[in-house]
């Protein structure tokens, strides 16, 4: 969410030096394969300086994105999903499914009928000549595109909690409920209005967006604490002390599979 401007509350942006933050308006419809080739190109530029590049934060998917080929399909073609979302309503669920399961059979068998936006999508690519269903698991293989190191923040639940309501409440301090409301009066994009906290910092007395905010939270960072044991080859290393040490374990742990350059970039 980090990649959408005028959020920087809400989503929590880097102030310092980053990519691929703040590049797209809120309107902006994002899908894995357009961020992949940015952050693709992004490594690879840093890289070609002789610098380190650090990838961090993010969504699971987009994370695995930034560091492997995922061979994620191509965009709908212009009209494809509008002409979709037409069968879909018209059919329904179960009749939109049919028609996928006779084009791809593979594809209907990994998405409910009642999931309209995955129905529709796997038609579309069914249309192109593609699939939804990945060729092979890419999305937990060990390959990467550049030799890496995968380091993982271990918190333990307690501080995690703590970390999380301290940071909600900061960002209202910040000023997020105005941020809010403005997005909210701007056109957004499908994936801009997921934006935790969007509608409750907008719409709720603070204390009760507050409460619900940092539920939500609470309840990403357990569905990102199982996405993370699932990494290939993860290096967990204690996020619960001073900053300054656990990056030295991690430059250190880099160090021993690869010397890195003197002054890593962000």
């Amino acid at each position: 969410m980090q990649v959408y401007r005028g959020l920087p509350v809400l989503t929590n942006q880097p102030t310092g030096p980053a990519h691929l933050v703040g590049i797209w308006e809120p309107d902006h419809e994002a899908s894995v394969a357009e961020y992949a080739a940015l952050a693709h190109a992004a490594v690879d530029e840093i890289l070609g300086r002789s610098r380190t590049p650090v990838v961090a934060g993010g969504t699971g998917l987009y994370f695995r994105a930034a560091l492997v080929d995922l061979g994620v399909p191509p965009p709908p073609a212009p009209g494809a999903r509008e002409h979709w979302s037409r069968v879909y309503d018209r059919l329904g669920p179960d009749g939109a499914h049919a028609v996928l399961a006779e084009r791809d059979p593979a594809a209907a068998a990994t998405v409910h009928p009642n999931d309209r936006r995955r129905v529709v999508r796997a038609l579309e690519l069914a249309q192109a000549g593609s699939s939804l269903r990945p060729r092979g698991d890419r999305l937990w293989t060990l390959e990467t595109r550049r030799p890496t190191l995968v380091v993982g923040l271990d918190v333990p639940h307690d501080v995690l909690a703590r970390r999380i309501e301290e940071r909600t409440r900061e960002m209202f301090r910040r000023g997020a409920a105005d941020e809010a409301r403005a997005a909210l009066r701007r056109q957004l994009s499908s994936t801009a209005a997921k934006v935790i906290g969007l509608h409750e910092a907008a719409e709720l007395p603070e204390p009760e967006a507050i409460e619900a905010i940092a539920l939500r939270t609470r309840r990403y960072a357990a569905y990102q604490r199982k996405w993370m044991r699932r990494l290939p080859g993860l290096a967990s290393v204690r996020g619960d002390r001073p900053p300054s040490e656990t990056a030295r374990e991690v430059l250190d742990l880099a160090g021993r599979r690869k010397p890195l350059p003197a002054r890593p970039a962000l």
